[in-house]
């Protein structure tokens, strides 16, 4: 019995959550009047419940036994992690209640549709198209836009049309990197008639695909900031993601020499490279924001 709940434990892949970190910090650098525990709290139950929980649910209909994402070797699914999931779920969206009910009813509405994703019932998954689109909108756009509102920012701030077209930026970005993250799991997911967008693109197709995607979603950014009046984050941005250029281009070169490159440790490095790499570089936005709020400016 331990060792199946510790089995399911592993199967919330926590860590791996925390690649979708970016996210948040983007939607707080572009509200920088927020409250403090409120956006501490929203970080706590999106990555540490919500995010789990989808991950979670998404291992007990796949039933993965290659590599997923945050476990090389994920273990046996047993019912324990389908408990575990529920419980999740359950305390997200009583903690959400706690900011605010529109928070509340974005949580809920993205743990609905996460597991729509991969239920065998519905299972978007099986939908290139579609559930590109879904895990694009519903992790970028919509999910930005849910920091916020649960971070207190007013309406009008959230539906600005700048803000708006930021929102469109996380998602574009959430377009270029998604499927990357599928590019070793071909077989497996031929396998189970799971035709994926990186299935349906073929290897090149993926990666030609994933810079057109972030190229265009790096001009969004930079035209959205300069609307702002703030092309010196766009400075901070490049700064801060230079690493990603660097490792994706690494990546690349290595693929083109030999397909098998494509694999789960290439995967992951370029996830974690990109997570920690834009993290940092709206975290430097964030500090930027601080410096001058106590200047004065």
């Amino acid at each position: 019995m331990n060792s199946s709940w510790s089995d399911a434990w592993r199967l919330l892949r926590i860590p791996f959550s925390l690649f979708l970190m970016p996210i948040f910090w983007f939607a707080l650098s572009a509200a920088p009047e927020v409250s403090g525990w409120k956006a501490a709290a929203v970080f706590l139950i999106l990555h540490l419940l919500v995010y789990p929980a989808s991950n979670g649910y998404n291992s007990y209909y796949d039933r993965d036994e290659g590599s997923i994402g945050g476990l090389k070797h994920p273990p046996k699914v047993t019912e324990s992690l389908y408990w575990l999931v529920l419980v999740f779920d359950v305390l997200s969206v009583l903690l959400a209640l706690l900011l605010s009910w529109q928070f509340t009813l974005m949580v809920l509405v993205y743990l609905l549709v996460s597991k729509a994703y991969s239920y065998k019932g519905i299972r978007l998954k099986k939908y290139p198209i579609l559930s590109t689109l879904v895990v694009v909108i519903f992790q970028g756009a919509f999910t930005f836009v849910m920091v916020q509102v649960g971070m207190g920012v007013t309406d009008d701030l959230i539906l600005s049309q700048t803000n708006l077209l930021l929102a469109l930026v996380s998602s574009l970005f959430l377009c270029g990197s998604y499927p990357l993250t599928q590019v070793y799991q071909h077989e497996e997911d031929a396998r189970r008639g799971d035709r994926t967008i990186s299935l349906m693109l073929g290897l090149w197709g993926t990666f030609l695909f994933a810079a057109c995607s972030l190229l265009l979603a790096t001009a969004v950014l930079f035209y959205t900031y300069w609307l702002r009046n703030e092309t010196l984050h766009f400075l901070l941005f490049l700064v801060g993601t230079t690493p990603v250029l660097l490792v994706f281009t690494r990546w690349l070169l290595k693929v083109r020499q030999n397909a098998a490159a494509a694999n789960f440790e290439n995967t992951m490095r370029m996830n974690k490279v990109s997570s920690l790499s834009m993290s940092f570089a709206f975290g430097l936005i964030l500090l930027w924001h601080f410096w001058q709020a106590n200047n004065g400016n």
